[in-house]
């Protein structure tokens, strides 16, 4: 955290291009030379005036210097008078994998929707690639890069899951109803270079034995790293992931730490996850945020978030004694580094889901 005296400053400060001050709740940028990170102070209404949020910009090392493939800057949405996210902030590198956590019905499956425009942001922006995703479409979205899974699994069950895979890949093909319809050189041709590159997607994820079954008759786990290959075979430059290590048990959760590794350096993208498991997340995230009550109360290293009392109050809750804090804040510190911690504060409906799906 910067210094008083550098707060007092930045609190104070007006923003040249806007004219706006600290009072009018924008993002004021400065560096911190401690740590050489870009920071802004948010809303001292609710982090009070000597203890303002710090909102720190990390990018990887081997990102750096780089346009980041994605910015979020005070997103937001409303359902009727129930704010579900506010003021959500976000620079996720090229190549990098991150991680959203948080208690159950924070608002992380909200986010998600926001990005992919499954909802309308009520307010903020969305760069993707340098470019602003104002009107465009949840297909615009996928055609641009960004392709998604989802928290409750999403398949043709009663395609194979070859065909599965091969409906993503669709889009890449270049023949036409007549050749379709009888089957022309071209068609073969086409269908024959599809089934090869889903194919490539089965070898990565060690299931090209599965490639005639059902998908519908996988098991779980199968059925989740299924649905992430075919969103993988849409060729993204950004991947969300929410809740890819669900249903999984803790050798398929390794597995899924590894192939996501590879995913990452064979393709050169980035990755974006929701996740529970905490194994998961403090072993492949390079950036986490914590979201709570579609709020972000951290950012930072998996170091970091793990010791930060903040994120301990979100999980554990207020603790009503100085020697219950401490016992309580050493027990999750030691749950989030041995990737034990599972979301406590479950129970809460995610205001921006519908009950459809849980943030």
């Amino acid at each position: 955290m910067a210094p008083k005296d550098k707060r007092d400053e930045i609190r104070n400060a007006e923003i040249s291009e806007t004219g706006h001050t600290y009072e009018n709740r924008q993002e004021i940028y400065y560096n911190d030379n401690v740590g050489g990170r870009a920071v802004f102070v948010d809303s001292k209404e609710q982090y009070g005036p000597d203890e303002p949020y710090n909102d720190q910009v990390y990018l990887p090392e081997k990102d750096k210097g780089k346009s980041p493939v994605l910015e979020v800057k005070n997103l937001g949405i409303d359902f009727g008078g129930l704010t579900a996210v506010d003021n959500f902030n976000l620079t996720l590198g090229r190549t990098e994998i991150g991680g959203l956590i948080g208690p159950n019905g924070a608002g992380k499956t909200t986010i998600f929707n926001m990005l992919t425009k499954v909802y309308e942001p009520t307010r903020g922006e969305i760069f993707f690639d340098g470019k602003s995703t104002k009107g465009m479409t949840t297909v615009d979205i996928n055609k641009a890069g960004m392709a998604r899974t989802f928290q409750n699994i999403r398949l043709f069950d009663k395609l194979t899951v070859e065909e599965n895979i091969k409906v993503a890949l669709h889009h890449t093909t270049d023949y036409g109803l007549i050749s379709g319809m009888f089957h022309t050189p071209k068609y073969r041709h086409e269908e024959f270079r599809i089934r090869k590159e889903a194919m490539k997607y089965l070898k990565i994820f060690g299931m090209t034995k599965t490639a005639d079954y059902r998908a519908g008759s996988l098991p779980y786990g199968a059925q989740r790293r299924l649905e992430i290959m075919r969103a993988l075979a849409t060729k993204p430059k950004l991947l969300l992931l929410d809740e890819p290590a669900a249903g999984m048990n803790p050798s398929e959760t390794s597995e899924l730490m590894e192939t996501i590794k590879e995913i990452r350096d064979r393709f050169q993208i980035a990755i974006f996850l929701i996740e529970h498991d905490m194994n998961l997340v403090m072993n492949i995230c390079e950036g986490i945020v914590v979201l709570n009550y579609g709020r972000v109360i951290a950012k930072g290293s998996a170091s970091e978030i793990q010791s930060n009392p903040k994120v301990i109050e979100a999980y554990l809750g207020k603790s009503r004694g100085k020697m219950e804090e401490e016992e309580k804040n050493e027990d999750i510190e030691e749950a989030l580094s041995k990737g034990k911690l599972e979301s406590a504060a479950s129970g809460k409906p995610d205001a921006g889901s519908s009950g459809k799906e849980v943030g």
